[in-house]
This record gives C-alpha cells, structure tokens and sequence, in this order.
C-alpha cells in the first residue's frame, strides 16, 4: 500500500511539472511583468521561469499571490513588485483546484483566492497549470471541498446563513490543522467552504449574487478569467484547453 501510494504521487508530481514547464514556455516573454499563483503546481512553474531568466538573461518583474508565492521569488532570486508599481500585468501563471469545460474555475483550496483573483484581474493573460484530476465537465465534479469564500471574521455566521437559506447546500467554516480555531488568510479573514450540488448551476450569476453579501469578500468562483489551461496527462502528454470550449488539443512533449 505504502508503494502504491508513493507511485500514485510521483504521478502526480510529474504532470503538474509537465504542464507548468509547456505553460511557461509558450506564454513566458523576455521585458514583461507576471503574476505568480500559489499552490503546489506553482513552484514547476517558477522553477522553469528561474531557467529562462537565467539563460536568457531576461528582464522580467514577478508580483505574488500570496505569501508563499512571495517567498518561491525570493527563492530563485527573481525581481519582486507589486502592484502599486506595476498596476497592469502582462501574464499570470496560476493553479486551480477544479476547471470546467468553459474553462470555469475553483481556487482557494489553499486560501490565497482573494489575492489570486486580484492579481488575475491584472493580467492581461491568466494561465492555469493542473495536473489531470483538477479538470472535469463541471464545478464540483472532482473537487468536492465546495466553493471557497473568503469572509470578514465578525460576520462569518451570519454569511454562513445567508448563503444557506438563498441558495442551499451545506457550508461551513474552514477550521485549521496545525492549531485550534479556524484558518486565517494572509489578509486576516476567514473562509467558509460552500458546497452547492447542482451540476447546472449558473455561478456566474450566483458568484454576483454572492458578493452581493456585506462582509463577503471574495470568492473562489474564477468566471470567464482563464485564457488557457494546461493539464499534465499520466501518458506524459499535455492536455491545453482554450476559453473556447470547442477548441482542445493534445501536445506530446519530446
């Protein structure tokens, strides 16, 4: 068991480094500014932007997502800003924890969505990295944490009930592993993770209807964001998928 569980992973790990170094490549451009995501995807993609930066001797600025992301630019000594200075992106290279076949998305399973979708809304051009399992027909096919929100901490409960009673399903506050009490986002709040069953869902309109809400900030419903997903399939193969849903490929990686 302990084999197959070891085996299973390393799968894992492959396509996410498959798919991050294929995203990077076509999109990464010498004099630009690029946003970075979070999650475990990420850290592929950012050691293959480190590569062509070096290699290249590229002039490129790097804003994060989250502290994390903060720390993988550090790591491979890749100019920092932000957004005050540099207000407009030219790329953001992210993960997702779900992506529809509308190229829909569910991020914050990691609890960076606020800043995520801030930093997304910047770019030009927002690209996801996945392995295999995060793409599926519809939200909540594969990821059945339900749709993170990210919430002033005063009113969590009132929100909880809110959501509840216009639009059913169960939710709940995200409660943290390693102390008592809940998970703490880097900007302070806390996330409640919705999960809402109807696989005909308009989350476009409920993701309107959502933030609509006081003290609900933001949610991890990525509407008509993305422009481009790249899945690392188990064959070795990259799946990409454009915004146009009738538009999917396969690419072999040689």
């Amino acid at each position: 068991m302990n084999v197959f569980r070891k085996l299973t992973t390393m799968s894992l790990e492959s396509a996410k480094k498959i798919a991050s170094t294929k995203a990077v490549d076509d999109f990464l451009k010498n004099n630009t500014v690029v946003g970075i995501g979070s999650g475990s995807t990420i850290v592929y993609a950012v050691e293959r932007i480190a590569e062509h930066v070096k290699n290249n001797q590229w002039n490129l600025k790097f804003v994060p997502t989250s502290f994390q992301a903060k720390q993988l630019i550090h790591k491979y000594n890749l100019p920092l800003t932000d957004l005050e200075s540099n207000p407009e992106l030219d790329l953001c290279i992210d993960g997702a924890d779900e992506v529809d076949g509308k190229l829909n998305l569910i991020k914050g399973g990691g609890g960076c969505l606020l800043q995520e979708k801030i930093v997304a809304s910047c770019a030009k051009t927002l690209v996801i990295v996945a392995d295999n399992t995060k793409n599926s027909t519809y939200l909540g096919e594969k990821y059945k944490k339900g749709i993170p929100i990210e919430v002033v901490p005063l009113c969590y409960l009132p929100i909880m009930n809110k959501i509840r009673n216009k639009f059913g399903g169960t939710i709940s506050l995200r409660m943290a592993q390693c102390k008592a009490g809940p998970v703490i986002t880097d900007n302070g709040n806390f996330i409640l993770d919705w999960i809402h069953s109807d696989i005909e869902a308009n989350w476009e309109k409920i993701n309107v209807e959502l933030l609509q809400i006081p003290g609900l900030i933001e949610t991890g419903l990525f509407i008509n964001m993305a422009y481009k997903a790249y899945f690392g399939m188990p064959d070795g193969s990259v799946k990409v998928q454009l915004n146009n849903a009738d538009e999917i490929k396969r690419n072999d990686l040689q």
